[in-house]
């Protein structure tokens, strides 16, 4: 992990989320089943140990990490099943989310959209992964915006961030993010013609081949 710097949000808050991010990672210190002292956080992160303690706490609360006695807080993080049970659940309301984008998407939103996917070919061209993995998060992240539903916005905008690692793998397949690309303009272009059930029809197909190419990378990747 990188040291915190200046950031207008508070010292806890940037905390909490470089230790969340390492834990979805789940690589190194940070894998599951690793022990995260207060000591070690507070070193890396060139922080007290307040707000790290505080960060832990937040994390308990959210499942990603448990407090044993003797041990102190040891990592969880995101399981396989986590991550099935998540797709599954992004499947129902992310059809929603599209549905509702058709009916209140402005002209501004669906213009960042097609610039979003034209960004995603060139660096497809570029064979660059990384770059793919931030517009593909952008991308739906614009779907959860124009939904106009705080409350869905929301949920999503966490199920999306706890899948950030595995989402990652599975777009280092190049057939993968070519296919996810070719769902992501046939979506837009349903929501350029506020088209609601299409819309929730292309979300749906596109999450399900995104679940099936994931479970091919988890089963590769299992010892």
């Amino acid at each position: 992990m990188k040291k915190i710097a200046q950031s207008h949000n508070s010292l806890q808050t940037q905390v909490f989320k470089a230790i969340e991010n390492a834990i979805l990672d789940g690589d190194g210190a940070f894998a599951p089943g690793k022990n995260l002292t207060e000591a070690m956080l507070s070193t890396e992160l060139g922080v007290s140990r307040t707000p790290v303690r505080e960060a832990l706490r937040q994390l308990e609360q959210e499942g990603l990490v448990r407090v044993e006695t003797h041990r102190g807080a040891v990592v969880v993080g995101i399981s396989e099943k986590d991550i099935c049970d998540i797709y599954a659940i992004r499947v129902q309301i992310e059809a929603l989310a599209a549905r509702w984008a058709a009916q209140n998407v402005t002209e501004d939103e669906l213009a960042v959209m097609q610039e979003n996917i034209a960004m995603q070919e060139f660096y497809f061209s570029r064979s660059d992964c990384y770059q793919l993995r931030d517009l593909d998060s952008n991308f739906h992240t614009l779907i959860y915006a124009a939904s106009r539903s705080r409350p869905l916005n929301f949920m999503l905008g966490s199920l999306h961030h706890y899948t950030s690692k595995a989402r990652r793998l599975a777009l280092v397949d190049f057939h993968r993010a070519q296919c996810a690309l070719a769902e992501h303009r046939e979506i837009y272009e349903a929501l350029a013609g506020r088209d609601g059930e299409k819309a929730a029809l292309s979300v749906v197909r596109h999450i399900e081949q995104a679940r099936a190419r994931l479970a091919t990378v988890l089963t590769d990747a299992s010892p």
